[in-house]
């Protein structure tokens, strides 16, 4: 076996079983069908890596199908958003189809239903209709509707469909069987009447189609090959080829609905209603909001494209559902940021140092690589001076051998710039440290190529002038959920795991390089993390958002406890 059928995950090996059984690879074709009721999340984005992988790798087409039959909750932003979406991850769809371009189709169908015997019109209420569904081990009860002959069908589905009833007075059923071991068999609903305007046809329509009854109809018209399901699906598999048994001709391709586990993401929700309640509740700014696991969240929050759909190959496709570890999606956009991202010094919590043998009103700009990763980055520069701003951790008067960080009479180097010497500190009325007195060695300047300058002391620093700052707003992002799985506890409310310390605004004080930055520009602020320019921020006030730190703090905290 060659090593690229070892390779396959098990949706290619029923594509390759079924292209030796009769599908011709000319016939192959896939689909993503969102309902555009909410903005794509994460584990979208792993449906749309799947299927438009398969288009790349089968060099079949693709197409972005709207399942847009619930005008009650669908909206033309979330289509723009989906589209928008699905671009930016890096595809293309061969056709942009809609659900709603084919309500007449599925209205003359449903007709043909009716006349052949296997849908009626149900006038019971929705609650009557449930509690006659029976349970898995006891078969439902028939409608009293059930056998109404086919003329008072017609009718009433047409008057159903010229908006004479009002919502819930009537709902077509097919009829199947009530005793089915499936209860999706056991007459399901196959349109519902709804008074509402619809995104695309607006009040064209007063009867909308069920999803059951649109999706398979949809890639049959749509002729598409593989229809692949998240593993809740499974049981729909059945009334799917039920429906398609009826209409399907001899000589079209007859589609295939296959499921594949839904992956779950920790530290979050995938939910849309749980997504929306978090939006309208005000714990995020928006659907995009940068502790979201939306796509566009993603997106703000700085994530790559690249990333992502490096975290969907990662953890591939699975028969069995599992809860993944944010860390992994976060080690892959770090992995991706750390080759792309421009190096700068940024400083977020600011201690004051006087290098008190350097000139007043001196300065010089010293050189600073971009990026250590890419050659092609080039180099920088940046201003020193004799007052400059540290990381108020990076001092301490006294510590242990362990501490390489500046302290009273140890060294350090600035990166880039001089070694200095901690002297001596002032402090405030507090007792707090407000500012530290150093001396540097006019030597030691990195890359001057003197002896001194080859000098090694165990710690390196982060700075920035304090002449030539510039100042941002830093908005520094951790999971919205302090539990891995907060929909995973049943005596609480998911909201109740949210993180209070999810979001901390800070004042970051930035080399002057980042003055004339453009929104989504990324960057490494060195030993901090990898930030992007928020679409917040303008020319007066800079806004950076936090992507990811350097390491996995998290995993280091869930050690402890």
């Amino acid at each position: 076996m060659s090593e690229e059928v070892k390779s396959l995950n098990f949706i290619e090996h029923i594509i390759e079983e079924d292209l030796t059984k009769g599908y011709k690879k000319d016939e192959l074709r896939f689909r993503f069908p969102p309902e555009p009721n909410g903005y794509l999340h994460i584990g979208h984005a792993s449906s749309i890596c799947l299927n438009f992988g398969l288009g790349l790798r089968y060099n079949a087409p693709v197409n972005l199908r709207f399942d847009d039959t619930n005008p009650a909750k669908e909206e033309k932003e979330y289509v723009d958003a989906i589209k928008r979406d699905v671009e930016w991850l890096g595809f293309q769809w061969d056709t942009e189809c809609y659900a709603s371009d084919y309500f007449q189709q599925l209205y003359d169908w449903a007709i043909q239903l009716i006349k052949e015997g296997k849908a009626y019109v149900d006038s019971q209420t929705s609650e009557q209709i449930a509690s006659q569904k029976g349970t898995p081990t006891e078969p439902g009860k028939e409608s009293p509707y059930r056998n109404r002959s086919v003329e008072e069908n017609m009718t009433l589905f047409e008057g159903m469909k010229n908006g004479d009833f009002k919502e819930g007075e009537h709902v077509l059923r097919a009829k199947i069987n009530m005793a089915s071991s499936n209860m999706l068999m056991r007459d399901p609903v196959m349109y519902r009447i709804l008074h509402k305007p619809h995104h695309r046809t607006n009040t064209d329509w007063c009867i909308y189609p069920m999803y059951d009854w649109t999706h398979g109809e949809s890639d049959y018209i749509e002729q598409v090959s593989h229809s692949l399901c998240t593993l809740e699906f499974l049981p729909h598999r059945e009334l799917y080829d039920w429906f398609l048994d009826q209409l399907v001709s001899t000589n079209k391709l007859r589609p295939k609905q296959r499921e594949f586990a839904r992956r779950n993401l920790s530290h979050t929700v995938v939910s849309k209603r749980k997504l929306l309640q978090l939006v309208e509740s005000g714990v995020v700014s928006g659907w995009d909001d940068p502790r979201m696991p939306t796509i566009s969240g993603l997106r703000r929050r700085g994530y790559t494209p690249e990333s992502i759909r490096n975290f969907a190959d990662t953890i591939g496709i699975a028969k069995r559902e599992n809860v993944v570890d944010v860390s992994l999606l976060e080690f892959h956009v770090r992995d991706h940021l750390n080759k792309i991202a421009p190096r700068v010094m940024a400083v977020l919590d600011p201690l004051k140092v006087v290098i008190t043998n350097y000139e007043e009103g001196a300065e010089e700009w010293l050189d600073a690589e971009n990026n250590p990763e890419d050659e092609a980055a080039g180099s920088r520069k940046v201003p020193f001076s004799r007052e400059i701003y540290i990381e108020q951790e990076d001092f301490r008067e006294e510590a242990n051998r362990k501490f390489f960080r500046l302290k009273l009479g140890g060294e350090v180097r600035l990166k880039n710039g001089y070694i200095i010497k901690a002297e001596s500190c002032t402090k405030d009325e507090d007792g707090n440290v407000v500012e530290v007195q150093c001396t540097y060695d006019p030597k030691s300047k990195s890359g001057s190529g003197t002896e001194e300058s080859l000098r090694k002391v165990k710690g390196t620093l982060h700075w920035v002038s304090i002449p030539h700052a510039i100042t941002a707003e830093v908005r520094l992002y951790d999971r919205l959920f302090s539990e891995a799985n907060p929909d995973g506890n049943k005596e609480k409310d998911f909201m109740e795991f949210v993180n209070p310390d999810s979001l901390q605004k800070v004042t970051g004080y930035l080399e002057p390089s980042l003055q004339d930055v453009k929104v989504g520009d990324v960057f490494q602020f060195q030993r901090l993390g990898y930030f992007n320019v928020d679409k917040d921020s303008s020319t007066q006030n800079l806004v950076f958002n936090r992507t990811v730190g350097l390491r996995d703090t998290w995993a280091k905290l869930e050690d402890k406890n």
